[in-house]
């Protein structure tokens, strides 16, 4: 019987929920992730995963500092409506360049308010801040290629 471990390409079933049960990703496509400390997984979702078989399930308890990380006021911007893309939408996402460490000096900003001739864009992620439980079941694992595991050592 196949295990997961390192190097073994892991198909999950998944769904994540706050700490109260409501859930905020159904899993509606499966995860399919490299094993074995390539960050394809939040760290303590793989170190729960190592050793299981197929069919098992495990839940996971997430911090914000094991996830999405905690939220950073410094990644809210305001900007005039007038310099941003038209037609501009709350909820809508925005590329933007920053120089505040990111590795592609990238970063995508949500525009979450837009009142009088302003928006709020916030660079965090949706979920940073948050606590999260995670409950994944394992339904496939097989051996990665040298192609795979190739790819994720440089990446």
């Amino acid at each position: 019987m196949s295990q997961v471990g390192k190097n073994k390409v892991v198909t999950l079933s998944y769904n994540l929920t706050d700490p109260d049960g409501n859930i905020l990703d159904e899993g509606e496509q499966p995860i399919n992730y490299l094993h074995g400390g390539y960050d394809g997984v939040f760290l303590p979702i793989e170190a729960a995963l190592e050793g299981k078989a197929v069919s098992d399930t495990v839940t996971v308890k997430l911090q914000p500092s094991d996830a999405f990380g905690e939220y950073d006021f410094d990644l809210l911007m305001i900007e005039p409506v007038e310099n941003l893309p038209q037609p501009l939408k709350v909820g809508m996402m925005i590329e933007g360049d920053t120089d505040d460490g990111f590795e592609d000096g990238a970063v995508f900003y949500t525009v979450t308010e837009i009142a009088d001739g302003k928006a709020v864009l916030d660079g965090n992620h949706p979920l940073s801040g948050m606590a999260l439980v995670f409950i994944g079941t394992v339904m496939a694992i097989r051996p990665a290629t040298a192609g795979e595991i190739e790819a994720r050592m440089t990446a």
